[in-house]
């Protein structure tokens, strides 16, 4: 829930309104939370008055009133700041009299989301990476290594599962719908960590994807494969 109010010298204005989550059912659906404006109120007195209990009163001028005020305070949660857009990548292979077949190597690191889709990118007031998708989509580790903490959350992180790479180096998975490792758990990059979804502080269905060197966040793009 949110509350905003506006003092002036003779009135003051209180909105009280909150963001509902909206699961997508497909990536071309927007990932704008559906916003219901739950209480307005005025204190004035005589001309002051009448103007905002005609003005404020009208249906419509409340929706769209409490709709922008609310999307305006929230764009940068939820609007992309980095659209990178999808990077494509594409299997090796070898040919033999006509024959492709693909060539079997080890993946040193990878993007945990397919197909990849940046919506948000890595900055002082974001230390990670969002990529977009919808809710079940499957998120593998970008390295391999070992679980070394669950969390169910409803706040924050949410769902989230952080994996050790080895020579201090982390990466955290957030906003799972669903968790499928247990924690001391061995992963390699074709491990299903969990699942992706809005748990948390997430205004839609997407991952949140931290690196942390030594404790210290990193832009994942500086050790992923472009």
């Amino acid at each position: 829930m949110k509350y905003i109010t506006l003092s002036l010298p003779k009135y003051r204005l209180s909105i009280n309104f909150k963001f509902i989550k909206r699961r997508r059912s497909s990536l071309d659906e927007p990932i704008i939370p559906s916003v219901k404006l739950l209480n307005l109120k005025y204190r004035v007195g005589g001309t002051t008055r009448k103007f905002f209990r005609h003005l404020f009163e009208h249906k419509k001028v409340r929706a769209l009133f409490g709709t922008n005020m609310a999307l305006m305070i929230m764009a940068s949660s939820f609007m992309p700041n980095t659209a990178i857009g999808n990077i494509q990548t594409e299997t090796p292979v070898y040919v033999v009299n006509g024959t492709e077949t693909p060539i079997n190597t080890e993946i040193g690191t990878q993007f945990p989301t397919d197909p990849i889709r940046i919506t948000q990118g890595y900055n002082f007031f974001h230390p990670g990476l969002d990529l977009d998708g919808i809710t079940g989509d499957t998120i593998k580790p970008i390295k391999k290594g070992k679980i070394i903490s669950i969390d169910h959350s409803k706040f924050a992180y949410g769902n989230s599962v952080i994996v050790d790479h080895g020579n201090e180096l982390t990466s955290l998975y957030a906003h799972l719908s669903k968790i499928n490792v247990s924690n001391g758990q061995e992963v390699t990059t074709n491990t299903s960590l969990g699942e992706m979804g809005a748990t948390g502080r997430a205004f839609g269905d997407h991952l949140h994807l931290e690196v942390r060197d030594h404790g210290v966040t990193l832009n994942p793009l500086s050790i992923l494969p472009r």
